[in-house]
């Protein structure tokens, strides 16, 4: 069930604009797929999609490949504009960031592609980065501040 229901949510979202979670629920029970919109929250968090500009100034959920790639410069903008501090213990790094910011910031984090970071966490002021191995850690912070300078 959960396979079809996931399957008929990226058909749907190929072919019509869906910008709410409630509008994708509803396209659903259409489609004979009646859901409540903390299944369908779950979904979309499975499915990894994103919000993506539909070129009119509104904003439609996209499969991950549909999402503009982020250059190298903006994300450097990124760290210098909304970043303040950042500090580790182990394995962990805590970045700090401008509220509502984290989420940017740890996309960014996420798209550098460093094989040590495996995943982050973000709230609205702060990003959690999980680095392996342990050792790693100092060289990722070191690497994290240069992108701030």
């Amino acid at each position: 069930m959960k396979a079809r229901r996931q399957a008929k949510i990226l058909e749907i979202i190929k072919h019509h604009v869906i910008e709410t979670q409630e509008e994708l629920a509803e396209a659903l029970g259409r489609q004979g797929i009646p859901v409540t919109q903390a299944t369908v929250s779950r979904d979309i968090k499975e499915l990894q999609l994103n919000k993506v500009p539909t070129g009119d100034g509104r904003y439609r959920y996209g499969v991950p490949e549909e999402v503009p790639s982020v250059s190298w410069d903006k994300r450097r903008r990124i760290f210098q504009e909304s970043v303040l501090g950042v500090d580790f213990s182990e394995n962990l790094i805590v970045v700090r960031s401008l509220p509502g910011t984290a989420p940017g910031v740890a996309s960014a984090i996420d798209h550098l592609g460093w094989p040590e970071m495996i995943g982050t966490v973000a709230g609205d002021d702060t990003v959690l980065i999980i680095v392996k191995p342990k050792e790693a850690t100092t060289e990722v912070v070191e690497r994290i501040r240069g992108l701030m300078r």
